[in-house]
């Protein structure tokens, strides 16, 4: 019986070991998007100067570990009802360890900045369980 029970005492620490749902090797983490649009009222207010600088300034103090930005081209229907296309910024960022509720605080800053800063109505932001690995 004991040479049954330490094979099972080993897979059990090494299920441990390895978030649930993630393959060995990998972590668990939430997978932040953001959605920056560069138009207000329209006409295209953040400049790839001003989104640089606000990349300095605001995101990377705020994720410093790494993130990602792709240009994108989007669209929405804002407040007036219009459809509104624009220019837009995608943001994705991996927080290791956190759940949607504190990866989601870890951006609002960052959202409320963006908000302020340049004008804009809303930052469509989107969260989901990932896998991290290096």
């Amino acid at each position: 019986m004991r040479i049954l029970a330490l094979p099972l005492v080993l897979l059990a620490a090494a299920c441990a070991a390895t978030p649930p749902g993630c393959p060995p090797g990998l972590a668990s983490a939430t997978r932040l998007e953001g959605c920056f649009g560069r138009n207000a009222n329209g006409a295209e207010v953040v400049t790839d100067a001003a989104w640089t600088r606000f990349l300095d300034e605001v995101v990377t103090p705020a994720f410093p570990d790494g993130l990602t930005v792709l240009d994108a081209a989007g669209q929405w229907r804002g407040r007036t009802g219009t459809v509104a296309r624009e220019r837009s910024k995608l943001l994705v960022v991996a927080v290791p360890g956190t759940d949607a509720a504190q990866a989601h605080a870890r951006l609002a800053p960052v959202v409320a900045a963006y908000r302020s800063r340049f004008g804009q109505e809303s930052v469509m932001v989107t969260t989901a369980p990932a896998c991290l690995g290096f």
